[in-house]
């Protein structure tokens, strides 16, 4: 994984700007409820259902309420330092928790469980359990070992993909969009990234128990489902294994491997009604074969999240990234001839170790060429156990970072709003998701692009596909009047 599917550090607590506050509300008397709060990528966010699920299999319940839970879980991030801080003062806030109740038990997952295991459960003692992301059909055995005043860790990596026989507990969900999981692991080592030491090598799922989950959506009457993965355009299915082994296949398992545009093309067809969407790709894996399939299908939406951390050559054979700039631009060219109308947004780092102003302007100037939807922006921070951690100096002062981090928000902005403003005065398919947090008068959802808009409600309701007029914008959002429910999707 690259920085990519890293979003901004966002909380997902349930709807816990509520929980909190209606806390007092809730029964003093803990039960057997599990409490779940997730942090960083989609990945964590799938990851989070599939442990209600497994907790609920062990007999517990989900609440939204962290004083009715007697098991508190905080699914982690680790790729930022910040968002390590923050689930740090999230940890220390629940452990006082605990302090109200002995009997409750406060437990890490994620990819921080693997990094801080020792430091949180011996030196800090500051949760219960720790679990690693290939570790989570543990958690009933690990709550057992809690009880026994045990050491309570699991943080070993698979070589399998592991979940794909669970139904997941669809958390804080809109009933209208949901992830669905398709590889773990990541082998590309960027040397700036923690994912391969903390979700393993590639893998991925059986084509048959994805189509089974999606298939399982759609009769619960969901409207749009995102293929999920560290690197979702690596998916190889050649009968399980890692990616790694495919060559020691045999002829007929490597001849009838199923390939990710093989599976994006077989999900489309099989699901006509329902909008399919991706996160993310890698430069260096995403083929024509893939932009061919979603120019094929009108049910794939037409957005890439693509990330490329870096404009200049020097920094990206730093990063290890397996892509110049050069490929790049071809792809970005391949996409804009393939798919016209396409969305792409991005990852960009500032601030790597040795990065000069000339690096920084290369960057600057591929945002240019590309002028991308929207982003995801970061100045670097070293993270412990990468390989820039361990071989490069983090020489760039933090005010430079900053610096240049500014320039390229700013660079963002002004390419997002250059964005919205050609899509005024057109008619867009809009899938309704929910409220707008403006306006209770107004419905909130997403184009194909990935562009949010926002529409009186009029007669219309959540996971309708409506045909919308825009009539102004802003730089990150559309705003119109509905026309007619959609006829396409």
């Amino acid at each position: 994984m690259s920085v990519k599917e890293l979003q901004p550090l966002r909380k997902n607590a349930l709807k816990q700007n509520n929980a909190e506050t209606l806390n007092s509300l809730a029964e003093d008397k803990i039960s057997k409820k599990a409490y779940i709060e997730s942090y960083g990528c989609q990945m964590n966010f799938s990851d989070s259902e599939v442990v209600a699920s497994i907790l609920s299999e062990d007999g517990y319940s989900i609440t939204e309420y962290i004083d009715q839970a007697s098991l508190i879980l905080v699914n982690t991030c680790s790729i930022r330092e910040k968002a390590e801080q923050t689930v740090r003062k999230r940890l220390e806030y629940f452990n006082s928790k605990k302090n109200e109740h002995p009997d409750r038990t406060v437990g890490v997952l994620g990819c921080m469980a693997e990094r801080l295991k020792h430091k949180f459960l011996e030196e800090e003692k500051i949760v219960d359990l720790v679990v690693g992301p290939d570790a989570y059909k543990d958690i009933p055995n690990l709550l057992r070992e809690v009880a026994n005043d045990k050491e309570a860790v699991n943080v070993l990596l698979s070589k399998e993909e592991t979940y794909g026989d669970i139904a997941p507990v669809r958390l804080n969900s809109n009933g209208v969009s949901a992830f669905v999981s398709i590889t773990r692991g990541c082998d590309n080592m960027c040397t700036f990234c923690v994912v391969p030491f903390t979700r393993g090598r590639e893998r991925s799922r059986d084509p048959k128990s994805i189509l089974a989950e999606i298939s399982n959506l759609v009769s619960k009457n969901y409207k749009e489902i995102t293929l999920l993965g560290q690197n979702v355009d690596s998916y190889l299915w050649y009968g399980g294994g890692l990616k790694k082994d495919f060559s020691k296949a045999s002829a007929l398992q490597q001849k009838t491997a199923l390939r990710f545009d093989d599976l994006l093309s077989l999900v489309a067809k099989t699901n006509p009604k329902i909008r399919i969407r991706f996160s993310t790709s890698n430069p260096q894996d995403m083929s024509l074969g893939v932009l061919k399939v979603m120019a094929k299908y009108d049910n794939i939406c037409n957005y890439i999240h693509l990330p490329v951390q870096s404009g200049s050559n020097t920094i990206l054979k730093k990063m290890n990234r397996q892509h110049t700039k050069e490929e790049y631009f071809q792809l970005i060219d391949n996409i804009r001839s393939i798919i016209p109308d396409c969305g792409i947004s991005h990852d960009m780092i500032a601030g790597f170790p040795s990065e000069t102003d000339q690096d920084h302007q290369d960057t600057l100037d591929l945002m240019d060429y590309v002028k991308y939807d929207f982003g995801f922006m970061f100045a670097y921070s070293e993270r412990p156990g990468t390989l820039a951690a361990k071989k490069i100096i983090d020489d760039v002062p933090e005010a430079v970072k900053k610096k240049r981090l500014s320039e390229i928000i700013q660079k963002q902005q002004e390419h997002s709003r250059y964005r919205t403003e050609k899509y005024v005065g057109k008619t867009v398919c809009v899938l309704i998701e929910k409220t707008s947090k403006r306006s209770e008068d107004c419905w909130s959802g997403r184009t194909s692009q990935n562009t949010v808009a926002v529409f009186p409600k009029k007669n219309y309701q959540i996971g309708d596909f409506v045909d919308v007029k825009i009539t102004r914008c802003t730089s990150a959002t559309l705003i119109g009047v509905a026309i007619q429910l959609s006829k396409s999707i």
